[in-house]
């Protein structure tokens, strides 16, 4: 990798938000693809209800296409909110993913609003520090909400042409969501994600992966706590 900034504009913007961008890239392959092969698996099973196919683009507004979607999504945020709040307390020693066990951290220091290029609520101070302090949790919770109410909708739908195709009543998104299935299908992604906390916490107390900020240094002793 280039020790120093290229010169070229456009390829120093490329390096520099290069994470991003092809985590990014990756999101809209495997969408696009979830999007073309759910397309087709949930036009077999309206074949089966005796139910027009739906066109790609009412697929895309189908229910279940945001079933699909913001059940995982869901997950993820839970997944991502969760660990960010309890890495603020709890500790795992040796493990790369973990503040170090008796020692402050950088993270942990008041905010400094006379630091020149420090964001503007910080030197704005009151509310808006406070709401800034702990923004990063704020924004994955309000994500998991939209994303649950999104999965419940899409499921709704879904459950309610069944429900019609069986001659049985039909159900309200509140009433969906105190289905068994509904808590069945969170309940799959959720442990998967925690599984993935565990795994990447435990694992990095004895694997290394030189060059990634998620291992300790190769030579780090298995004890070393934080990266």
């Amino acid at each position: 990798m280039p020790s120093k900034p290229p010169k070229n504009s456009v390829l120093r913007f490329l390096y520099e938000n290069s994470l991003l961008l092809t985590g990014s890239v990756l999101v809209l392959l495997t969408l696009v693809g979830q999007a073309l092969t759910g397309w087709h698996e949930y036009n077999d099973d309206l074949e089966q209800l005796q139910l027009p196919a739906l066109s790609l683009g009412q697929y895309l507004g189908s229910g279940h296409f945001l079933e699909a979607v913001f059940e995982n999504w869901e997950s993820e945020f839970l997944q991502m909110g969760l660990y960010v709040l309890l890495t603020i307390w709890l500790r795992q020693k040796g493990s790369s993913e973990s503040k170090k066990l008796y020692e402050e951290e950088e993270v942990d220091r008041e905010p400094n609003p006379y630091q020149e290029d420090a964001p503007g609520p910080v030197k704005r101070g009151g509310w808006q520090l406070t709401l800034y302090k702990n923004s990063l949790t704020l924004a994955f919770l309000l994500l998991f909400i939209v994303s649950l109410w999104l999965h419940a909708k899409g499921g709704t739908e879904v459950y309610n042409i069944e429900q019609q195709h069986e001659g049985q009543p039909t159900i309200t998104l509140w009433q969906y969501l105190g289905t068994s299935r509904f808590w069945f299908e969170s309940f799959q992604n959720w442990q998967s994600e925690f599984l993935s906390i565990v795994s990447i916490v435990g694992l990095s107390i004895f694997l290394r992966q030189k060059g990634s900020p998620e291992s300790k240094p190769v030579d780090a002793s298995h004890n070393e706590t934080g990266q």
